[in-house]
């Protein structure tokens, strides 16, 4: 996690982003470097100052957030996008977390709820709102019933292990002496193999299986 976590918020309502600044902007290690009111100005600022989180409604003037998580994930895959909204719908969610979304969070939760979510994307965690998780829950059982010993390779399921514990693809890496594009391969081959469809679903599985246990 960087010393100074910087963010840019993104929401068409300017007392959300004023709001959210003021709060965020008097936290120790956090740094609000701009804000955005549509998705052309989201994706050119997070083009020009290079934030660590962008803090994103789904509700956009012109444009769907979704194509404007899909949009930053392309031209700068390690910005990490926290979705802050009043969707709740599961549709809306999976459909973000499949874009590359690493947290998603309710404009119902609290300041502290807030500074977890961005302490632990930061961290390279995936992060979910306790209504969202549960449904990611459900739907993660929906997608998978195949218990994971039976397909996973022994060495699948370490790196399986190390991603429901929030662990980066380079830290993997480096714990299991393999290179980073070699564990890319391996999650890819966890969620095919699971038929799941990203790190936010093979954490949640592991969990519900049994296969790690969380503090």
């Amino acid at each position: 996690m960087p010393e100074i976590i910087r963010i840019l918020i993104v929401d068409d309502h300017p007392v959300v982003r004023e709001g959210l600044r003021g709060m965020l902007s008097h936290k120790p290690g956090l740094l609000v470097v701009g804000d955005a009111a549509d998705e052309i100005e989201a994706i050119q600022k997070t083009k020009q100052l290079n934030p660590d989180i962008v803090l994103l409604d789904l509700v956009m003037p012109n444009k769907n957030g979704l194509d404007v998580i899909k949009e930053i994930k392309q031209h700068q895959p390690e910005t990490r996008i926290l979705v802050l909204t009043s969707f709740s719908d599961e549709a809306q969610i999976i459909a973000a977390l499949n874009c590359g979304a690493e947290g998603y969070l309710l404009k119902e939760s609290t300041p502290k709820m807030l500074l977890e979510a961005i302490t632990a994307v930061s961290d390279g965690q995936s992060w979910l709102h306790p209504t969202i998780a549960h449904k990611v829950i459900l739907n993660a059982h929906r997608l998978s019933t195949t218990p994971a010993a039976e397909i996973l390779t022994k060495r699948e399921l370490e790196v399986l292990k190390l991603v429901a514990r929030g662990i980066s693809n380079r830290d993997i890496a480096d714990a299991l002496y393999i290179s980073e594009s070699t564990v890319r391969v391996h999650v890819s081959n966890i969620t095919d193999k699971l038929n799941l469809d990203n790190r936010i679903q093979i954490a949640l599985y592991a969990v519900q299986e049994g296969i790690v246990v969380l503090d």
